[in-house]
């Protein structure tokens, strides 16, 4: 079965649209890793509008390959100018830029982009052996474990996104409300329209994404005191020869890449998380004569080896269970659904030779960020050099077309501003975004299966009791709610002891 869909797959992927599509996509997640402040998820939000009108397996290979570029690409500034052009490249700076202050920032690109290859491969070996078992045995769930899954997904995403508990389910169910925005499935009656025909099928996903983080985003950008602020960096092009440093740190780059896999699976939990755990778990590891903190390369090879292999793993639940693992994630079940597929197991059953297209376009970036990334370092420099006040208007300019161009509404515009306010109003009342993407997405099943579980059932509620995975479910949920409402208490707890202290 796997052999056969990745055979079709072959069919759909070697086209000159879809390679050439997936290596672009390599550049441009590079760039907006690089840029500090956009990363992976705006490179997506961005291009959206444009992969949506490509063939399916083209246009996930342009979204896939952004994705894997930019959660790279934040290495490069972290490297040069010791600010992490993504989250996810924070820990790389701890050792990528004291390695450039001694004279070897191509050696640290270098290893940065060959690890970050290697355990996206390794990502992918996993994505592609435990994404089909994963949604076989997903094949026997009714709505019960579906309604109980959203639950979980979007729980997992609302406690960990966040510093706060409170905040985080807010937003989730922030998101949910917009979700039910339009015409009702079952009843066919109008919610929250305001007699509105534009709201009939609620709001455009990409116009609520674009405003609630990029719009949000040029925002702060603007902000900051540093928009005509042009960086001086020097740095010679990385060689090829890179590769074989890094295979030095075999060990460390296999359990990084593991790591890196495993908290990719995990909804919510991410590539900072996994890039933080590799690098304590590779500095606890290492021999005396490595210096970690003073420019150790398997300091650089422990995150972004994680870092890339999270992207594989984050895959995993979202193909198999149409579970998204994070924002970046979430988004491309957005354009799967635009583009007329459903994740999940019936994607797997109905779509294989989809599903094996997908697997090729996921390797095959990771192999074109080895090749693009080296080639074109210098050229990411260059960017890197040039100041904000002069790309800002350029990036809201893209955001504008985008998303214009979705539906040729100008109400998709004032959607994108509105929820711009929305989220600039979010983000200084530090309540995270994330949720609400991921209680749009989720919504939808979550309110569908619930409502046909209670349908069926002839014990109300009691039916998610009744059936194994569904309760299992169930108590992972109160075990989730438990801990971190016990997280919260003791860190308040510790919060109020030091203010007696002080």
């Amino acid at each position: 079965m796997l052999f056969e869909s990745l055979l079709a797959g072959f069919q759909l992927f070697l086209t000159p649209m879809a390679i050439g599509l997936t290596f672009i996509g390599i550049l441009i997640g590079l760039l907006v890793g690089a840029m500090p402040g956009l990363g992976p998820l705006m490179g997506i939000i961005l291009l959206l509008p444009v992969a949506i009108g490509l063939p399916p397996v083209a246009a996930m290979g342009f979204l896939i390959a952004i994705f894997v570029g930019g959660s790279c690409g934040g290495s490069i500034s972290a490297i040069l100018l010791r600010i992490p052009g993504t989250p996810l490249a924070a820990a790389t700076l701890f050792d990528g830029y004291p390695m450039a202050q001694k004279g070897r920032a191509a050696d640290a690109i270098g290893i940065a982009i060959s690890s970050s290859a290697i355990g996206g491969l390794i990502g992918g070996v996993v994505l592609i052996a435990a994404s089909p078992i994963l949604a076989k045995f997903a094949s026997g769930f009714a709505p019960p474990e579906y309604a109980m899954l959203a639950v979980t997904g979007l729980f997992a995403i609302a406690l960990i996104s966040g510093g706060s508990l409170i905040k985080g389910l807010i937003s989730g169910c922030f998101g949910l409300l917009l979700a039910t925005i339009g015409t009702d499935e079952f009843s066919t009656g109008y919610r929250f329209t305001f007699g509105s025909h534009h709201m009939l099928n609620g709001f455009h996903i990409v116009a609520v994404v674009v405003g609630l983080f990029a719009i949000s985003e040029m925002a702060h950008q603007i902000i900051g005191n540093d928009l005509l602020k042009k960086p001086d960096i020097k740095v010679e092009r990385p060689g090829f020869g890179s590769l074989l440093k890094t295979l030095r740190h075999w060990g460390n780059l296999l359990r990084s890449s593991g790591i890196g896999v495993f908290f990719g699976a995990l909804p919510g939990a991410g590539g900072v998380i996994s890039s933080f755990s590799a690098y304590a778990i590779a500095k606890a590891a290492a021999k005396p004569g490595e210096k970690y903190g003073e420019g150790a390369e398997g300091g650089v090879v422990a995150t972004e080896s994680a870092n890339n292999a999270t992207v594989g793993g984050t895959l995993v639940p979202s193909l198999a269970l149409g579970i998204p693992g994070d924002a970046s994630s979430a988004m491309l079940l957005g354009a799967l659904l635009i583009l007329g597929f459903v994740p999940g197991p019936i994607l797997f059953e109905q779509e294989p030779q989809f599903v094996g297209g997908i697997f090729l376009v996921y390797m095959a970036s990771n192999i074109f960020l080895l090749i693009a990334g080296i080639l074109a370092t210098p050229f990411f420099v260059y960017v890197l050099r040039i100041p904000k006040f002069y790309l800002i208007p350029i990036i809201l300019i893209l955001c504008s077309i985008g998303t214009f161009a979705l539906q040729a509404s100008v109400f998709d515009l004032m959607v994108m501003f509105g929820f711009g306010l929305v989220g600039i109003l979010f983000r200084a009342t530090n309540y995270p975004l994330a949720p609400i993407v991921i209680g749009i997405i989720l919504g939808p099943i979550l309110e569908n299966n619930l409502r046909r579980a209670l349908l069926i059932s002839r014990e109300g509620y009691w039916i998610f009791l009744d059936r194994p995975v569904s309760a299992t479910l169930v108590c992972v949920n109160v075990l989730l709610i438990s801990g971190a409402l016990v997280y919260a208490f003791r860190t308040r707890r510790k919060v109020f002891a030091r203010r007696e202290e002080a």
